[in-house]
């Protein structure tokens, strides 16, 4: 870059590579211009606040994993099969308690007890809001593209992808960490 004078000996502004136009000092060269600070990556928190929520990401990542895949097993049997799991009903025949058995949904062999297929979809719909929260927290602190929220957030509704997600989000977080240790916020 080689300086420009304008009027009144003042300098120019001059066109960068990167396309912003930047006054240059009178005493600007290509020797100085060398040991000029490259640009370092920006978070929007401190280290223990990006490894906190990267830690709970991850429980949240795995545990709402699980019970989606338990949802689909739920989905298969209620669906396909015709049976929901029951916890603590009676046999509709004998009257015996069964601690853990199948109802037949076409002919009602259990009744009573609690329906442990409904409460796997349950708690998959309540923690799922809980693993967006999750996800949006790594999301913000690291300051990374909308996509990346979208493919994090896909990690709860598609089947084994939210290991996948998971283990590739924690390595990248953690590898953006040591490539830029200064870079996190100080308080």
């Amino acid at each position: 870059m080689s300086e420009t004078p304008g009027p009144h000996g003042t300098p120019r502004p001059v066109e960068r590579t990167d396309g912003k136009k930047v006054p240059l000092p009178p005493d600007a060269s290509p020797e100085k211009a060398a040991n000029v600070r490259v640009a370092r990556r920006k978070f929007a928190g401190t280290q223990s606040q990006i490894r906190g929520s990267l830690t709970f990401y991850k429980y949240c990542a795995w545990i709402s994993g699980t019970f989606l895949l338990l949802l689909v097993a739920e989905m298969i049997s209620r669906y396909a099969i015709g049976y929901d799991l029951i916890a603590g009903g009676r046999d509709a025949s004998t009257g015996e308690t069964v601690a853990v058995g199948w109802l037949n949904l076409e002919t009602g062999n259990l009744v009573g007890g609690l329906n442990l297929s409904t409460w796997v979809l349950i708690v998959h719909g309540w923690f799922y809001v809980v693993y967006l929260i999750a996800c949006f927290r790594v999301w913000f602190l690291m300051r990374w593209p909308f996509p990346q929220f979208i493919v994090m957030a896909l990690g709860g509704v598609v089947p084994f992808l939210s290991f996948i997600v998971e283990r590739r989000i924690h390595r990248e977080t953690l590898s953006q960490l040591r490539a830029n240790p200064k870079s996190t916020k100080r308080y």
